[in-house]
């Protein structure tokens, strides 16, 4: 009766902690990557791309924009990280944990260049473009 009286349970659609859905820890190595730790990656791969496209390329915001997509493509496929990812201690990785293919990797880093589908968050905090990719960023 008690649990009639309670109503049925349903499972919290956001889980009790952001990766929860997706089988991540609560915390620690393999835990989703916060907000800060991302925004501070994305910052310091785009300061990186503007270095490189103020000393060789006059500063062309085409060119920026275009070293930092080859960076994530590349960077991304063979270490799964960035360099701000990795000063951020952050890694992409397939959902399950396992290494992101190329061609994943180049679609999730076009649908990040194109900025509207990473703020479009799902309650884990994941973005359209980790979803579309199947991968997550977790806490290395």
């Amino acid at each position: 009766m008690a649990g009639w009286v309670g109503g049925t349970v349903r499972p919290n659609a956001q889980g009790r902690w952001p990766g929860e859905r997706l089988g991540l820890a609560q915390d620690g190595p393999t835990s989703m990557a916060g907000w800060g730790r991302r925004i501070l990656a994305l910052l310091i791969d785009w300061f990186i791309a503007m270095i490189i496209s103020s000393v060789w390329f006059e500063g062309n915001p085409l060119v920026t924009h275009g070293i930092f997509a080859l960076m994530h493509v590349l960077l991304l496929s063979l270490f799964g990280t960035t360099v701000g990812k990795r000063v951020a201690r952050i890694q992409v990785v397939r959902l399950g944990g396992a290494m992101v293919k190329p061609l994943r990797v180049v679609l999730r880093t076009v649908l990040l260049c194109l900025v509207v589908p990473p703020a479009l968050i799902d309650p884990d905090g994941r973005g359209l473009h980790d979803r579309l990719a199947g991968t997550v960023e977790i806490r290395m």
